[in-house]
């Protein structure tokens, strides 16, 4: 979680650029974020350098020609405020637009990108408060820039409610992703969940104790072919194809497509593995949701009809952990029955863990849960394994402490672990439900419909015994009433 020395920081650079005229809060991410860009660049090129000047040879590949070498954050922050804005301005913010693949998505992006800084004073100091913020640490990265998207307006008032980064983890590792995988996230901002990934196969390693990245064929697949995203925000995307850059993927597959529309282009059967928070901003005009998605499911929520795409958009196989709202898992409106009879009958529906409400505090209180299923186009379902997660980590108001209660490594373990024929236990943490069960209640996929509560057994007085001590305690509080009453007289 972010420290709230972070914050102040964060908080003390927002406040410079609408004390300077910047108001527009995706303005301010999106210029905050190029800078920010242009000082990891840098920092990457030094580690690069000193290994280099360790091992006695050159850097391989240096991002920063001689030409560029004034471009470099570590040399212009030294500049005075007006050569300063002219390098930032016609040389190093050009050079960053360029940056990516001829062609690819990063370029495609960042074609309509405006450096909109204009004031050298302005630019001087936001550029002094940025290299006070540390960015060695990937996950402070991620923080910030999740701490900087809740500044915005509206943030939350869409469904756009952003993830936090423990629980993205937890999903990459309860899907266990491998060197093949093609994976997307259809509502992908900045792209947490792609970055998730692609640190946890950075980790991975074979039986033999190697690392599966440096297997044949499998560095040239992580870098063009496995990692793809979609929104239709320019800002977010822009944002996320930096955000992939600088965690090493060299050409991301980041798109702009509004997934639910009638626009959204023919993808469909494409990725081995979805992972999603998608924005769920309840109903959509039925003249712009796609025909293939309202064939599925006759709807207008975005909730019911992200659950049709996930089924399009993966191949026979293909696996989904994603985050939905509880109303999908037992609202009772013909549409809900039916994403979920689809799930349960014609694929097969692996699991259900149901959070805590407080995990998406500050930013919203939302009830949440993961699914997890598999498309099989066949069924497969034959009981749906269910979790009841009470902590996460963090305290569940809007503070978001550490505390000491966290069920996320028991969530991993016993999910590796899930035998059907031992997680029987309906009052445990985690249990399996038959598929016919789940049928007869009309599909319900609420914990509470099948989780068994162990009451206490508590004893009490008999009611004589309880209507004594009444008594007693009314003849205390009349006796003490006469004596006050004799001292006032």
């Amino acid at each position: 979680m972010i420290t709230g020395e972070l914050k102040s920081k964060v908080d003390k650079l927002w406040d410079t650029f609408w004390s300077n005229g910047i108001s527009n809060p995706l303005s301010v991410i999106e210029q905050i974020s190029y800078l920010l860009f242009i000082k990891r660049l840098d920092d990457l090129e030094l580690v690069k350098e000193k290994q280099a000047k360790r091992l006695g040879g050159t850097v391989e590949k240096p991002t920063f020609s001689p030409e560029q070498q004034d471009c470099r954050w570590s040399n212009f922050k030294n500049q005075n405020a007006a050569d300063m804005l002219e390098i930032v301005r016609d040389k190093a913010f050009p050079m960053i637009k360029n940056l990516g693949t001829a062609g690819g998505a990063y370029a495609v992006h960042m074609k309509d990108a405006t450096f909109m800084i204009a004031s050298a004073s302005l630019l001087s100091t936001v550029v002094e408060q940025i290299d006070q913020i540390p960015m060695e640490d990937r996950d402070t990265k991620g923080d910030l820039y999740e701490y900087m998207l809740s500044k915005l307006s509206t943030a939350g008032t869409n469904g756009q409610f952003r993830t936090p980064r423990h629980i993205i983890k937890m999903m990459v590792e309860l899907m266990e992703p491998n060197a093949h995988e093609i994976v997307c996230d259809p509502a992908c901002g900045t792209g947490g969940f792609l970055v998730a990934v692609a640190e946890y196969l950075r980790e991975l390693k074979d039986s033999e104790g190697n690392l599966v990245l440096n297997a044949a064929g499998n560095r040239a697949h992580f870098n063009s072919g496995m990692f793809h995203g979609f929104d239709f925000d320019p800002t977010m995307l822009r944002i996320g194809s930096m955000n992939m850059m600088l965690h090493g993927i060299e050409d991301p597959k980041i798109e702009a497509r509004d997934s639910l529309s009638q626009d959204h282009g023919a993808v469909e059967e494409q990725f081995t593995l979805i992972l999603a928070n998608p924005p769920f901003k309840g109903s959509l005009d039925s003249d712009s949701i796609a025909n293939d998605l309202a064939q599925v499911v006759k709807t207008k929520k975005t909730e019911l009809l992200f659950l049709a795409l996930f089924l399009r958009l993966l191949k026979k196989g293909g696996r989904a952990a994603v985050i939905v709202p509880d109303g999908v898992l037992f609202g009772s409106s013909k549409a809900h029955k039916d994403i979920r009879k689809i799930l349960v009958e014609n694929h097969k529906l692996d699991g259900i863990v149901s959070m805590a409400s407080g995990v998406f505090k500050p930013y919203a209180g939302v009830s949440t849960a993961i699914m997890i299923f598999t498309k099989t186009g066949a069924g497969g379902t034959d009981a749906v394994w269910f979790y009841d997660m009470e902590a996460d980590g963090l305290s569940l108001d809007d503070k978001r402490a550490p505390v000491e209660q966290n069920d996320i490594p028991d969530i991993i373990t016993r999910w590796k672990g899930r035998d059907i024929a031992k997680d029987s236990d309906r009052k445990a943490k985690a249990f399996f439900v038959p598929k016919e069960e789940i049928a007869e209640n009309n599909y319900d996929l609420s914990i509470n419909r099948y989780k068994e509560i162990e009451y206490e057994e508590v004893e009490y007085d008999p009611p004589l015994e309880i209507l004594g001590k009444l008594k007693g305690l009314e003849d205390e509080i009349r006796a003490d009433l006469n004596e006050l009453q004799e001292m006032l007289q």
